[in-house]
């Protein structure tokens, strides 16, 4: 499973590369946390909206804590992307190292 710290992904943030971050948790969840610049398609719904994703472009996916957006980026890879990312830890993770104001939940 390709995967990035939540270090590695605040240097490409910092540097401005071009990658799309995908948040896979769900509506409820976004409202207590974010990242701001994310595109937010809840996991259920990740297989139905795949033809809006270009597979051409980094995808970083993340969730909560690492597990859906693990399974998220084992779908992306079996639907042909093969430049994606799991954020390890996820969002927890990168309040915790990052960004001690975006709420723990």
């Amino acid at each position: 499973m390709p995967a990035i710290t939540v270090e590695e992904l605040k240097g490409k943030i910092e540097r401005g590369d071009d990658f799309l971050l995908l948040d896979v948790r769900e509506p409820h969840e976004v409202e207590i946390a974010a990242l701001p610049g994310s595109l937010r398609i809840p996991l259920g719904q990740l297989a139905e909206n795949l033809g809006s994703l270009d597979s051409a472009r980094d995808i970083v996916v993340h969730c909560k804590l690492g597990g859906r957006s693990a399974k998220a980026v084992a779908l992306l890879q079996g639907a042909g992307f093969r430049k994606v990312w799991n954020l390890t830890g996820g969002i927890d993770r990168w309040a915790e190292r990052i960004d001690p104001r975006v709420p723990r939940y």
